[in-house]
């Protein structure tokens, strides 16, 4: 049960992340050229790799109750801010993520700076791709490491993220255009609602909590996080549709 939430929480929260990567690098690419942005991608690549070898060994010395604590906090915390967002997008309260808008601002921003190329290179170019990729790629990281430590395998979780990085950048190169049709808001609902599941059932752990089933506790956590969602949706939908008509009235 916790294995198949593993890999799919990865593949969920590793696709929102890359598809938000690749609107950056098709913009850099398309309008500042593909060599710089290509160097950039693989050098943020390269950085990642370094981190995932530092941090990786380092957190297979923490004893594991002290693990699940830690990382089911952070969880905790990141699902949660994952989730409020979900709902305020999904009740009308905050604008959807726009893919097409982020695409067009970069494409904008991009052709308003000038060449600035240093050996050879157009040094914009490359560093937006960098910056886009390895800050987005950072947090893909830190799903993987965590989730994978914190359940004893690594190599599930890095499997989910790999098979979402290769899926939206196969897509990416196929369609060269950003990906504004994906239900990215629906992807990051479901994300938040697993990042919370698992910051509940590892931190509890962590805490000393013997949970009733073992890990088919999972599934009674997520469902109760599930009906409280969409009972908030509900409400604040009400809501936000009364403000809207006495605004109007």
């Amino acid at each position: 049960m916790s294995t198949i939430f593993l890999v799919l929480a990865s593949f969920l929260a590793s696709s929102v992340e890359m598809v938000e990567a690749l609107t950056i690098v098709l913009a850099m690419g398309v309008t500042r050229g593909w060599r710089a942005t290509l160097v950039g991608v693989g050098v943020a690549l390269l950085a990642l790799a370094v981190v995932v070898a530092v941090l990786g060994p380092a957190l297979t010395l923490i004893p594991i109750d002290a693990l699940r604590l830690f990382v089911g906090t952070l969880l905790l915390i990141f699902g949660l801010q994952w989730l409020r967002k979900a709902i305020l997008r999904a009740s009308g309260y905050k604008a959807l993520h726009d893919e097409s808008a982020i695409f067009r601002r970069e494409v904008e921003e991009a052709k308003a700076v000038g060449a600035v190329v240093r050996a050879g290179l157009d040094w914009y170019g490359f560093t937006v791709s960098f910056k886009g990729v390895f800050l987005e790629g950072l947090e893909v990281v830190f799903i993987v490491l965590t989730f994978g430590s914190t359940q004893g395998s690594i190599p599930l979780a890095a499997l989910g993220a790999a098979v979402a990085v290769v899926l939206v950048g196969t897509v990416g190169v196929l369609v060269q255009q950003p990906l504004s049709q994906v239900p990215e808001n629906t992807m990051k609902f479901a994300v938040g609602l697993m990042l919370t599941t698992f910051g509940i059932f590892w931190g509890g752990e962590g805490a000393g909590v013997h949970w009733p089933g073992a890990d088919a506790a999972i599934l009674g956590i997520l469902a109760f996080l599930i009906v409280w969602s969409f009972a908030l949706v509900f409400s604040l939908r009400r809501q936000r549709e009364q403000q809207l008509l006495a605004a109007r009235g």
